[in-house]
């Protein structure tokens, strides 16, 4: 897969993935953008520093979302980003966005998703 970057300013969001133990920093995404929506390994740059990650491309379907946005939970930081400038490149699709019949079974898959990029990352 080529390397896709998208930036912008970190967004708030309804807090889901903070509830469910995942963080996340949400950016809007451009009109007309084309990659397929999904779960994908990731990075962040943040203040000219790299950070692994995993990112969600989508509308988040099992919590009624309807806004294509970008999600990504930056591994090993903490530090508040709402209202500052994050670029993420999606470097490798782990699988497709679907819909859950509840939270704990999105929980769970996040949990999985997370362990699956470690992985990947010799992590």
């Amino acid at each position: 897969m080529e390397r896709v970057v998208i930036e912008g300013v970190v967004e708030h969001g309804r807090r889901l993935g903070r509830e469910l133990g995942f963080p996340t920093a949400n950016l809007a995404v451009p009109e007309g953008f084309s990659l397929a929506d999904g779960v994908y390994r990731s990075r962040a740059e943040i203040d000219g520093r790299w950070y692994d990650g995993m990112s969600n491309l989508g509308c988040n379907p099992s919590v009624g979302g309807a806004e294509r946005r970008l999600e990504t939970h930056i591994f090993d930081f903490s530090e508040e980003l709402y209202g500052r400038h994050l670029r993420v490149e999606l470097l490798e699709k782990i699988r497709g966005e679907r819909r859950f019949a509840t939270l704990e079974e999105l929980q769970a898959q996040i949990a999985e998703d997370r362990a699956t990029v470690l992985h990947l990352l010799g992590r």
